[in-house]
């Protein structure tokens, strides 16, 4: 099997962060670090180039394919946030109905920028999905 293409470094977050040329967007991924250090209790790690990612844990899918991935994480792109939720999104979509402006893939959500969603609804999101994450049956 593949290795997995976002492993965790040792870069730092600090300049990643400050490195980002749009002042918005920088302030937008310094609350959102903030927010995840609050919501997990863990410090960020940079995951490949461009992910920030909070705390670790290791699947294993039903092929066999196993890993170790970031619980939580958020990539700060040119023309929005990109929220990495590993518990998707079946379970919240009463949350989701009240967060704001925003899309999503099967485990992303995206939002162009911070001012555009409810901050309490989208850290109780973070919450649940951490959480569920934790989970002893989900190990």
């Amino acid at each position: 099997m593949p290795d997995p293409k976002t492993t965790k470094t040792r870069a730092s977050v600090g300049k990643f962060l400050s490195a980002i040329e749009d002042p918005a967007r920088r302030r937008d991924a310094r609350e959102i670090v903030a927010m995840l250090r609050r919501v997990t209790g863990e410090r960020p790690a940079l995951w490949g180039p461009n992910i920030v990612g909070f705390g670790e844990y290791h699947y294993r899918y039903p092929s066999g394919r196993v890993g170790d991935t970031m619980i939580v994480g958020f990539a700060p792109r040119s023309d929005r946030l990109t929220l990495y939720l590993t518990s998707g999104f079946a379970r919240h979509v009463a949350l989701l109905a009240r967060l704001g402006k925003h899309s999503r893939g099967k485990a992303c959500l995206h939002v162009r920028r911070l001012a555009d969603v409810d901050l309490g609804v989208l850290e109780e999101l973070l919450r649940r999905s951490v959480a569920e994450v934790r989970a002893p049956d989900r190990r």
